[in-house]
């Protein structure tokens, strides 16, 4: 059998079929372009279930909501979000609370948040 350079076109070598030549059909199907993700950036955010509790609910008119605040969010981030949403006597009631995140208390306001957590607002029950 007699050596046939692929390397040249089928019309150099007619009745010749390249190696492969059936894959370049697919190569150069049509697809939609991909998009760089620098081109249209997303804003990332996060979204937590704040609850609220006692004084913190009366200040804020409900039992609980969703926060969505940019990422990378943090309690303090969350908390100014609901500030924000709710007014000064949420603000005012929040200087004397506690937090629960996902259960857990919460001692430092820079904690991170991740999206789908919990945060509990929970004001002093009884005493001072």
């Amino acid at each position: 059998m007699a050596a046939v350079d692929v390397s040249t076109s089928a019309a150099e070598n007619p009745g010749i079929t390249p190696p492969n030549a059936h894959r370049a059909s697919a190569r150069t199907a049509s697809y939609p372009a991909e998009t760089p993700a620098a081109a249209s950036p997303a804003t990332a955010t996060t979204t937590v279930t704040v609850r609220y509790f006692a004084a913190a609910r009366a200040a804020s008119g409900i039992d609980e909501e969703p926060v969505t605040v940019p990422a990378p969010a943090t309690v303090d981030t969350v908390l100014r979000a609901a500030t924000s949403a709710h007014g000064a006597e949420l603000e005012r009631v929040l200087t004397r609370c506690s937090y629960l995140h996902n259960e857990v208390a919460v001692h430092d306001r820079g904690e991170a948040m991740a999206d789908g957590d919990q945060l509990d607002i929970l004001p002093p029950f009884a005493g001072g």
